[in-house]
């Protein structure tokens, strides 16, 4: 009889926990937001770019709306000026003649809806990944793989990396930045683990070279999209600023960041 008490007391709790509640969001008008990395790999010419302008939507809207219609380009410090063009009303903006030079400055602008975004920034160089080690104990279990991308910072220069492991099992890339401030001049590494990797699995490391400005950005931003939990010392979520900037009405400004980086690849077999 009390075992029946005890099962019947659970349906009715459990039956209880159906009800569906309905969240109210407030909505705010969309504003743009502009994905804008030119990446230079190493050993190509870096003459095809794209540039991918959205609008911001409703926390469970399932799309994301392109921008569409938007002049976009790039202008360097000699004189070049680099139109971008949309392909199929897809918000993707392309060029095939654009010209990397490291170091040098770039600025972009953009009009869409009868307002101008601008923003500048400056080509980054980046160090090559020097080898890829393997250690097959990792983790709390023990039996994780984990993924070390060593790479030599320069010495006496302030450096800044952005790193990206890409594999090809369904899982989201892993994202995170680094820099040298102890580590200057010394061999140090990307670090990368998926509790899912298996021998055969194919991951992609890009090691992107990046401004300051974009360090601090990318890190804020991955603090707030972490999985640590959060605490009393974490990041506190925020609207980040990236460095586009609205000329034309300074309060409807954009999301996102305009960057340039010099990127070295290397594809890696999990053994």
């Amino acid at each position: 009889m009390k075992k029946l008490l005890y099962i019947s007391f659970c349906l009715v709790l459990f039956s209880s926990c159906e009800d569906v509640i309905d969240v109210d969001l407030n909505d705010a008008e969309p504003k743009l937001v502009i994905e804008a990395s030119i990446n230079y790999f190493k050993n190509t010419s870096g003459n095809e770019q794209s540039i991918k302008l959205s609008l911001s939507a409703p926390f469970f809207e399932d799309t994301i709306p392109p921008a569409n219609d938007a002049t976009v380009q790039i202008s360097d410090t000699v004189g070049n000026t680099f139109n971008f063009i949309e392909e199929d009303n897809s918000g993707i903006y392309y060029n095939n003649s654009f010209i990397p030079v490291i170091d040098a400055e770039y600025t972009l602008a953009i009009i869409y809806n009868g307002e101008t975004y601008t923003a500048t920034e400056t080509l980054t160089s980046v160090v090559p990944i020097d080898y890829v080690e393997q250690n097959n104990e990792g983790g709390f279990s023990g039996d994780d793989i984990e993924l070390k991308a060593f790479y030599t910072d320069p010495e006496g220069i302030d450096n800044y990396y952005f790193f990206e492991f890409i594999s090809d099992i369904p899982v989201v890339p892993t994202l995170s930045v680094y820099d040298d401030t102890f580590t200057d001049g010394n061999e140090i590494f990307g670090f990368y683990t998926e509790e899912d990797l298996e021998s055969g699995d194919i991951v992609t490391i890009r090691n992107y070279g990046i401004s300051s400005q974009f360090y601090d950005f990318m890190f804020i931003l991955l603090q707030q999209g972490g999985d640590s939990g959060g605490g009393p010392f974490e990041t506190q979520p925020a609207t980040i600023r990236g460095n586009c900037i609205n000329t034309t009405n300074p309060d409807n400004f954009p999301y996102g960041y305009f960057r340039l980086s010099e990127v070295d690849e290397l594809i890696y077999t999990v053994e």
